[in-house]
């Protein structure tokens, strides 16, 4: 069971006990709020997540004013956890990359494993641009795509910092999948070379001739010790319970000793570079 699910039942267990100790029931409750008894039963059973109005107007209801703080606070975390893209990248793609660096300028330590995109600190413009014009494909949004890439190239200036530090890890699938143009992805590797001898960067590649100890279910990011970052199609998921930020440490963790690190790192890079320029449209002489 996801944390997003049980904090959503744990809300909807509130709200049952504050009904209950009201002496309502739910179809009373939902009388006289107006509301169809079945959002009563969907809210209460996790099913449905609350708006701010809601909470304050069960609490209300039920005599309870002085738990709407409470209520609302927990409305709160439950609702950063999970950040849907159409509503967060409402006013574009740009806005992001800001309250992105913003996290960024209090994270120490950055953890990242990657199994199907480059790292945004690491991706050049043109892979950038790539990326960020698949996500306005796919969303179905404005499209503001060359300001999101300068701001995502002026957030990278934060891996020269030295009192950061980072540590990545990709699968070789994220070298080789086709997200952008063959030219681009050849600046990309590049790139990735370049930035692997930074001193405060530990850059390792899980090799696909590499056992894996721990399946590369999906990518994440964790950052200190304090959240765990998850991107979907459809959402961002904020993970910030001890149990659940222990979990992916140690899922990294595993990931991270499974990869090849410097030379060996570098060599399936320069594979995946001859590979590529071998091919007709990757505009190598």
């Amino acid at each position: 069971m996801s944390s997003l699910h049980e904090a959503r039942l744990a809300l909807g267990r509130r709200l049952r006990e504050l009904r209950l100790q009201a002496e309502l029931s739910g179809r009373q409750l939902a009388e006289s709020l107006a509301w169809p008894p079945s959002k009563v039963s969907k809210l209460e059973n996790g099913r449905q997540s609350p708006t701010g109005d809601d909470i304050q107007a069960w609490t209300t209801a039920t005599a309870s004013a002085d738990e709407a703080e409470n209520l609302l606070a927990s409305l709160h975390m439950l609702t950063v956890q999970h950040i849907e893209w159409q509503r967060q990248l409402r006013a574009g793609l740009r806005p992001h990359q800001t309250e992105i660096a913003a996290l960024d300028a209090k994270t120490r330590l950055f953890r990242a494993l990657e199994c199907t995109f480059v790292p945004g600190l690491l991706q050049t413009a043109e892979y950038a641009r790539a990326r960020f014009s698949q996500s306005v494909q796919v969303l179905n949004i404005g499209g503001d795509v060359d300001e999101a890439v300068q701001a995502r190239i002026r957030r990278q200036e934060i891996l020269y910092r030295t009192d950061k530090r980072f540590h990545f890890v990709l699968t070789e699938a994220a070298l080789r999948y086709r997200l952008c143009s063959p030219a681009a992805m050849l600046g990309q590797l590049d790139r990735l070379i370049s930035l692997s001898a930074l001193p405060n960067v530990k850059f390792g590649i899980v090799g696909f001739d590499t056992p894996y100890a721990v399946a590369p279910t999906h990518g994440f990011w964790l950052l200190d010790e304090e959240r765990v970052m998850v991107e979907t199609f459809s959402a961002e998921l904020n993970l910030a319970q001890p149990q659940e930020i222990e979990l992916y440490r140690r899922i990294f963790e595993a990931m991270a000793a499974a990869a090849s690190y410097g030379r060996s790192a570098r060599d399936i890079i320069k594979n995946v570079i001859d590979e590529i320029s071998e091919e007709p449209d990757a505009g190598v002489e």
